[in-house]
């Protein structure tokens, strides 16, 4: 399996770094392993729905 770190999914989702941590360590993130320091994210995992608001932020960005 294909993985991307934590900057190359903010990269292609469009939001920092350390909110994917955040989903990473909330299990948010189907797949995602953690190996070291580091996590290692699926390259086909989709972006989780932004729970902060009412509708989530997934209306902005193709969310891929």
């Amino acid at each position: 399996m294909d993985y991307m770190t934590l900057r190359e999914a903010g990269e292609k989702w469009g939001i920092s770094p350390r909110q994917i941590n955040s989903y990473c360590s909330d299990g948010r993130i189907p797949g995602a392993e953690k190996l070291g320091r580091v996590w290692l994210i699926p390259k086909d995992a989709k972006k989780p729905i932004d729970g902060r608001t009412k509708l989530g932020k997934e209306r902005k960005g193709n969310g891929e």
